[in-house]
């Protein structure tokens, strides 16, 4: 079953289930997932499990710059709310490896690939959307990149 199918199974039970958080968390995610579709429409007949992961990654982060700008005018209860969206939200989303894990992957590309300065840096992260797709926060693995690299 592709993603595409799993969210919608997840939206039909939580309606069953009278869940309204994750209803409207999934008609946002099923909102963006057809607004993708729509915009790639005679380019690309159906979405890749990998351009929905991307849609649901850019969700996260959205929600993560809400929680900033919330925490800074102090509104606790939007900040729940969009922790609770990013639950649902990451519950498709494939294990996020750790900045430990993440620090390791990018030190062996770099070694592998005989990367030496920032000039490789688009290079790198290529090779680890490409091959770490959804597993890695790129924001994260973006500051390790320019770190090991500026060395």
């Amino acid at each position: 079953m592709n993603l595409i199918n799993k969210i919608d199974e997840k939206y039909k039970n939580s309606i069953k289930e009278k869940d309204s958080n994750s209803i409207n968390t999934l008609r946002l995610v099923r909102s963006a997932i057809k607004d993708k579709q729509i915009a790639l429409r005679g380019k690309q007949e159906n979405l890749m499990d990998g351009d929905v992961l991307n849609i649901l990654q850019s969700l996260v982060k959205q929600r993560k710059d809400s929680i900033e700008a919330f925490e800074k005018a102090n509104r606790q209860d939007l900040i729940d709310k969009e922790k609770a969206e990013i639950i649902v939200i990451e519950s498709f989303l494939p294990d996020q490896k750790s900045e430990n894990e993440t620090k390791v992957i990018i030190e062996t590309v770099i070694k592998e690939n005989n990367f030496s300065s920032i000039k490789d840096m688009g290079k790198l992260m290529n090779i680890i959307k490409s091959n770490y797709l959804g597993e890695i926060d790129m924001g994260v693995a973006g500051k390790i990149a320019k770190d090991s690299l500026g060395k």
